[in-house]
Formats: C-alpha cells, sequence, structure tokens
C-alpha cells in the first residue's frame, strides 16, 4: 500500500508534524498521514524540499529555539497539534573509537535530544487534543549489533528506551507513544552510503540478503507502520515497537542453497 491508497479518512480532523519531512521516510510518513485526511507539517533543515500540499516550516532540531518557533507556527497555521512523528535524524559510521567526542555529541544531539526537544514543545498541545500520538523512528541498530554503527546504535537504542519512559511518563495525559524499527531502507541517505562504496553494486546486494526478505525495506512500508501507530484506532497501543525489517531482528534462516 502506499500513500495515494489510502483516502478512508482515518486521519480526518487531525494535525501532525513530521521532522526530517522534505526526503526520505519522513517524506513517506508526510505523504502517508495527509492521504489518511491529516493536515501535516514537515519540518526540515531544508524546507524547500517538502512536498506539495504539506505545510513547509524550516527547522534545526538541535536548536531548542528554533524548534520551539517551529512548533508554534504548526499550531498558528493548522489550527493545534494531534501527531508528532519525530523521524530527523543524521547517521555515523564505525567502531566506538572511531568518532571523537565532538560527533559523539553532535550525532546524540541531533537524534536523542532532538527528539526530546520537539516533544517538550509539542506536550502542551499534545494534552489539549483527544487523539494524541508520538510516534519515534528508531532502527534495527537499537535491537541488533551491527558492525561498523556503533554511535548510530547507541542512539537508536537511545531513542527506543526514550519511547518506552515517555509512554510511562504520559499515558495518563492520553498521549500514546510508539516507535518504529526501520531495517535497512531505499532512502536517498542510503544510497550515498553506497554510492561511496568501492562496489556500489556489491554493497547493496550484501545490504539486501543481510534481510532476510532479500530486499531493501521500501519508505512507504515504514510510513504504514508509523500511521498505524498515529492511528486513532490503534487507541490501546502504547509504550511498544513494530519491527520494518524483512525479519532481519528476529528471524534465523538456514542459507539459501
Amino acid at each position: 500500500m502506499n500513500a495515494t491508497d489510502v483516502a478512508d479518512g482515518e486521519f480526518d480532523g487531525l494535525v501532525a508534524l513530521v521532522t526530517g519531512g522534505a526526503s526520505g521516510i519522513g517524506a513517506a510518513i508526510a505523504a502517508r498521514l495527509q492521504a489518511g485526511g491529516a493536515r501535516v507539517a514537515a519540518l526540515d533543515l531544508r524546507a524547500e524540499g517538502v512536498a506539495e500540499g504539506l505545510l513547509a516550516v524550516t527547522c534545526d532540531v538541535s536548536d531548542d529555539a528554533s524548534v520551539r518557533a517551529a512548533v508554534q507556527t504548526v499550531v498558528d497555521e493548522l489550527g493545534g497539534l494531534d501527531i508528532v512523528v519525530n523521524n530527523a535524524g543524521i547517521g555515523a559510521a564505525g567502531t566506538v573509537a572511531d568518532n571523537d567526542d565532538t560527533e559523539w555529541h553532535r550525532v546524540f544531539d541531533v537524534n536523542v535530544v532532538g527528539l526530546a526537544r520537539v516533544t517538550r514543545a509539542a506536550l502542551p498541545h499534545l494534552r489539549a487534543s483527544s487523539a494524541a500520538a508520538v510516534v519515534n523512528t528508531a532502527s534495527v541498530a537499537a535491537t541488533a549489533g551491527l558492525p561498523q554503527r556503533a554511535l548510530y546504535s547507541a542512539t537508536k537504542g537511545a531513542v527506543a528506551a526514550l519511547t518506552r519512559a515517555m509512554a510511562a511518563d504520559h499515558v495518563a495525559d492520553g498521549i500514546r507513544v510508539n516507535c518504529v524499527h526501520p531495517g535497512t531502507a531505499d532512502t536517498p541517505w542510503v544510497q550515498r552510503l553506497l554510492a561511496a562504496a568501492d562496489d556500489p553494486a556489491a554493497e547493496r546486494a550484501a545490504l539486501e540478503q543481510r534481510q532476510p526478505h532479500g530486499r531493501l525495506v521500501s519508505a512507504d512500508e515504514v510510513a504504514d507502520a508509523v500511521a498505524y501507530l498515529a492511528s486513532p484506532r490503534s487507541r490501546s497501543t502504547t509504550g511498544t515497537s513494530i519491527a520494518v525489517d524483512g525479519g532481519m531482528q528476529d528471524l534465523r534462516l538456514r542459507p539459501r542453497s
């Protein structure tokens, strides 16, 4: 299913914001929520890339003033806020020894503290909603040990733990908090990584073989999982996660002959 197939109005009357909403998984999430009837704001460092029909808001999740101004713009322009999708994030490669303190702080500041900044700014508006939901984008790197991904994995593990803590803190406020764990997805970021490899075709094949279903995850597949978690139909779902990884985390298959 993709965004153009959805027209049942499950998000009618609701306002959603998606960080990192100008490209990749974030753009797919924004399109999916909009197709379901939501009024959607896409927050991004480069908001000029936001798709037509969405409210484009420039936002740096590593800057509290920028975050607060962006959230207020969404509320002012769209009339409230019901759904927050914390999708903005940056990557990092290497072992625990390969990044200096500055890089560790930079990636945590975007991937973890940025999530906290956006949610913190949104909380007063979410508390006023009858269908409040927060969905965080974590990663299979939070649940499986991947080589050369120490810093990135640490941040995504923090996102998974933070999701559960936030769910516990805010269930009494009527705010549901969940996360998704995408596997390696076919996004512009992954395409850039492949382009930088010595043998892009071989690297892509290795990534595809690492996922039991034998291919990269699509952005639309992640967006559908986010839509389920964000939907008012899922009122009893909080503090949990959905793996969209082709079975990478939990399946142990015999090698193909």
